[in-house]
């Protein structure tokens, strides 16, 4: 399940052309000082997004807040597993919480 999973979000971080995958156990992506994509322990995928499309994505998506280490990230949203079929939709949300990070202050 775990390399099913590693292969499936390193499948969306490839086809997104601004920043790469990072980590070995700890798996997320990260730019401008703040990390914006993980994948826990547990396999779910989280993605930090604006306050306005964290609440936009959990009302369109029935989706959750996102924990890793059992701690709940803070701006993140779990990728609810029905969404896993599309792999386009999952890009461009990668995409949108890059650009969300790259919009705050430089850490």
């Amino acid at each position: 399940m775990w390399e099913d999973q590693l292969k499936f979000y390193d499948s969306i971080v490839e086809q997104c052309s601004e920043f790469d995958r990072k980590g070995k156990k700890m798996i997320y992506t990260s730019a401008n000082g703040y990390m914006f994509t993980l994948l826990n322990k547990e396999t779910e995928i989280g993605v930090r997004l604006s306050k306005e499309s964290q609440q936009t994505f959990k009302e369109k998506h029935n989706a959750t807040e996102y924990k890793s280490h059992g701690a709940v990230m803070r701006d993140y949203v779990k990728i609810p597993e029905h969404l896993y079929t599309d792999k386009k939709l999952l890009v461009d949300y990668f995409n949108e919480s890059y650009n969300f990070v790259m919009s705050l202050k430089t850490k």
